[in-house]
């Protein structure tokens, strides 16, 4: 087993979660449970808003960083709009009280029925990613008698510098259209009479901690709308995406600074008089989360020892998915509190090799009934679940001020079998 080392204290001095103490919290309900900070979003989005004041801005939260309906109501309450892959995600935003002209809707995917109920709800704009696409959109619109507007989403070609798994804007990537594909809808834009091709978009990644990659794709969407213009097609609005990074490994991840990101945006678009778009998701709501879970149990052999907790990679999927770091602490009273850390795997009950959520960690000695804190884990955490291994969906708490409120009530075994039946009605083709 690895020998124990000195360590400073994992959990700092009065651990607090916007004014509730971590353990106190952990003892709340069963665990493993999600809870988010509301006044961290706050804070996020004022800071986003204050550093884009003075422009013609708006922010559309990517709802599929955190789709539950407490989290899109603070969006709502502090005038952030949503970017939407999905019909389910367009339903979760108006019934959050997002209006539909602050929804714009992206994706590669969208069927005619979603297209059409998003004509119907009124959605502000659709980012299109195909001509088949936009040919839809216009026969479906046309069909409506309405008029869509829509961005073309370019793909510049761009390496983020993430990891491949997140990465959107290079030319392998499923994402947008070329530059010259574009410019060749814009020709031909007179030939659909439903839709109103009046914006640019693009989105080359997640995670983004280097400025240089942005502003390269942002000089070469600038210079397109420059041509457009030239070339007499008025554009309206340029949705430049989001990718914001943040510290999800304290003292290693470094984000772009986010007075220097909207200078960038700034001066790659001086002298656009149209409406910038920005879709953050990560960046609003990622360090806000944490993931509580219980330790199980301890054991090891001669090589490793692991913490198998309560919690597993269909509650958390990106450190299976993306070798993803997460920042893990244990929680403990302010007497509780070791010197002396540990090396631990930390795994979860599911029956892979691949349900680990972090290798070779420093921790204070741990036991049974221990309550860890997985830090960063307010986006693509409880949105990427799944009940794999027949393990039900688990709760989310949002805490305020020293209050707390379930947002989302763990799911029983009944609800999650509840759309499955015995073969007893055949029926022959």
């Amino acid at each position: 087993m690895a020998a124990a080392q000195t360590s400073r204290p994992a959990v700092p001095e009065n651990d607090r979660f916007d004014g509730i103490d971590l353990l106190s919290l952990g003892n709340t309900q069963a665990t493993p449970f999600y809870a988010y900070s509301a006044n961290a979003i706050r804070q996020r989005i004022a800071g986003l808003q204050h550093a884009l004041a003075g422009m013609d801005a708006a922010v559309c939260f990517a709802v599929k960083a955190n789709p539950t309906l407490a989290i899109l109501q603070l969006m709502a309450e502090a005038g952030v709009g949503a970017d939407i892959v999905s019909c389910g995600e367009l339903r979760r935003s108006l019934r959050a009280g997002i209006p539909a002209s602050r929804i714009v809707f992206s994706g590669v995917g969208k069927s005619d029925a979603e297209i059409a109920e998003a004509l119907e709800a009124g959605v502000g704009r659709f980012n299109v990613e195909s001509a088949d696409e936009l040919e839809a959109l216009q026969r479906i619109a046309h069909q409506r008698d309405v008029i869509a507007r829509a961005a073309v989403r370019i793909n510049p070609d761009v390496d983020a510098r993430t990891h491949g798994k997140i990465s959107t804007g290079k030319a392998e990537n499923k994402f947008g259209v070329s530059i010259d594909e574009a410019r060749q809808w814009f020709a031909d834009a007179g030939r659909r009479g439903n839709v109103r091709l009046d914006g640019l978009h693009m989105h080359i990644g997640s995670q983004i901690l280097e400025l240089e990659p942005m502003r390269q794709a942002l000089r070469r969407l600038a210079a397109f709308w420059r041509e457009l213009s030239e070339d007499g097609h008025r554009i309206d609005s340029i949705d430049v995406g989001g990718g914001l990074g943040v510290v999800y490994r304290k003292g290693h991840d470094r984000p772009v600074e986010l007075q220097g990101y909207v200078q960038a945006i700034k001066e790659a678009l001086a002298g656009f008089e149209g409406r910038v778009i920005l879709e953050p998701g990560r960046y609003l709501v990622a360090e806000a989360g944490v993931l509580l879970t219980r330790v199980i149990r301890v054991k090891g052999n001669d090589k490793r020892r692991f913490l198998v907790v309560d919690a597993a990679m269909n509650d958390l999927l990106r450190p299976s998915l993306y070798d993803a770091w997460h920042d893990i602490e244990k929680v403990a009273s302010g007497e509780g509190r070791a010197q002396v850390s540990v090396a631990y795997d930390i795994v979860g009950p599911v029956c892979e090799t691949g349900d680990t959520l972090a290798t070779a960690r420093m921790l204070p000695p741990c036991a049974a009934g221990d309550l860890l804190a997985i830090r960063g884990a307010g986006a693509y955490g409880a949105s990427m679940s799944s009940t794999y291994n027949s393990r039900p969906l688990i709760a989310e708490v949002l805490v305020d001020d020293g209050r707390y409120a379930l947002i989302r009530r763990g799911q029983s075994f009944e609800e999650m079998v509840a759309g499955e039946q015995a073969a007893t009605s055949w029926r022959a083709l």
